[in-house]
């Protein structure tokens, strides 16, 4: 059963410290630097719950700031002027300082939070020897241990360093891995090859040891890490990798909805369960201008009259179009996994590899599940590279806002044939983001870098 609840991290803390250790205080060795003084989860009920918390690892745990600095949106003069916070500005405007003296922006804490918390429950279960009853128990939360922790390493290093290139990644400037508990120890960013090394270790062993199949959207399994594997694979520009991963995880999950049997709500897709395509669930960070994001006029105008997601995606607001798209039923930008991005991730890998027939067949899937019942006439294309073309289309305008643009942007400006230059005018004023600018790392935040003496990005 495909199930989410979120629950804030108050009630989780507060239920988990009373009901595990009479603990009369919030701030328990769940903090990110917790009081030594007091109790330290032992046992694997204690690991388990630590993990079971949506608040922390499913709500808000990706980074939102990067949805900002892409080609397929816009926001208004009145939507810019109106938005105090400064990241919104500065990101929409590709500035050099998208902070200005803030002191922490979640897309960058939220996630080593997250690693944090992953630590401690790895750390833990390193001290445990478990019977062999307990076997299948302690598997499993170390692999969700892993995987959680190779997702939130996954975003931090699609927004904070620059995009994957096998000719620099051994010296292109990485993450902090923490992976350790121990808030005394220190880490330098090491090396964009490091980050990825690290991130594949992780996946791969929980891959191996968690269960087949989900019991819950927020919770992973060996579906979920097939499908995040074809995600990094991908972003890597890694196609037979990719490929690989993808159709593993199709094998094990391949539902589609029919889109007519879709009635959207206000502002998001569903308002009461997960849309069965969820494969494991997490949304963006919301920022203040979130709201108000248009999609590129262009862009939408591309949608045919009886794509169905032209309507189920957007409805009209003053002014423009709000899109309401997100398979959150909270109304957050959703940024998990799901089918529909992996069926396009095959689609695009067999197109690559010249194999048409196949990709087109995914292709013809995906969108005769998104048209209106018999209006779809199947793409019968035979030029690899317009079928690609059509392929990387139908991804800006089914994963529209979930944080996959960015990391789009950034391996297919590797690419000759592909590259873009993204375009915002506010106040009369136009902004560029060339391809392959150094602004495809987000600053660190400062007081990260005041706090641990780890080197900016250069901007």
């Amino acid at each position: 059963m495909k199930n989410h609840i979120y629950f804030s991290r108050f009630v989780f803390l507060t239920f988990f410290a009373l009901a595990i250790f009479s603990c009369n205080k919030q701030n328990s060795f769940l903090d990110k630097k917790p009081n030594a003084s007091l109790a330290v989860p032992t046992t694997l009920s204690d690991f388990e719950l630590l993990l079971n918390n949506e608040g922390l690892f499913n709500a808000t745990s990706s980074p939102g700031l990067i949805n900002y600095s892409c080609d397929d949106i816009y926001v208004t003069n009145a939507t810019f002027n109106s938005t105090v916070d400064p990241g919104d500005h500065n990101t929409y405007i590709f500035a050099k300082d998208i902070y200005q003296g803030t002191t922490e922006y979640n897309d960058w804490a939220q996630p080593y939070e997250q690693i944090y918390y992953c630590n401690i429950v790895l750390d833990g279960l390193a001290k445990l020897s478990p019977n062999p009853a307990q076997a299948t128990e302690f598997n499993t939360v170390k692999g969700e241990a892993l995987f959680f922790r190779a997702f939130a390493f996954y975003s931090i290093v699609q927004a904070f360093t620059l995009p994957y290139d096998a000719a620099t990644s051994s010296t292109d400037l990485g993450i902090p891995l923490v992976t350790s508990s121990d808030i005394n120890k220190r880490y330098s960013r090491g090396s964009v090859q490091d980050t990825y090394n690290q991130i594949f270790s992780d996946a791969t062993i929980a891959l191996g040891i968690l269960p087949a199949n989900l019991t819950s959207v927020t919770r992973p399994c060996k579906i979920s890490c097939n499908a995040l594997l074809a995600r990094i694979y991908l972003a890597m520009r890694n196609y037979n990798m990719a490929y690989t991963y993808a159709n593993n995880c199709l094998t094990q999950d391949s539902i589609l909805v029919d889109y007519n049997t879709v009635t959207p709500q206000k502002n998001s897709i569903s308002y009461t369960t997960p849309i069965a395509e969820d494969i494991f669930h997490t949304c963006s960070q919301g920022y203040s201008m979130q709201s108000h994001i248009q999609m590129d006029s262009t862009l939408y105008n591309s949608y045919d009259a009886n794509d169905l997601r032209k309507t189920i995606f957007f409805r009209t607001q003053s002014p423009g179009l709000r899109f309401r798209g997100t398979y959150d039923i909270h109304n957050a930008l959703y940024s998990g996994l799901a089918t529909d991005e992996i069926y396009l991730i095959r689609a695009e890998c067999n197109a690559r590899s010249g194999n048409l027939t196949s990709a087109l067949s995914d292709l013809n899937k995906l969108l005769q599940n998104r048209y209106v019942t018999g209006t779809y006439v199947p793409l019968t294309l035979t030029d690899q590279n317009s079928l690609l073309k059509r392929i990387l289309l139908e991804r800006e305008k089914e994963l529209f806002l979930r944080g996959l643009r960015w990391t789009d942007l950034r391996r297919l400006n590797k690419e000759a044939g592909f590259q873009i230059t993204v375009t915002h005018v506010i106040n009369g004023v136009t902004y560029t983001l060339p391809p392959n600018d150094p602004k495809y790392a987000l600053p660190i935040p400062d007081q990260e870098i005041q706090l641990t003496g780890i080197p900016q990005n250069v901007r």
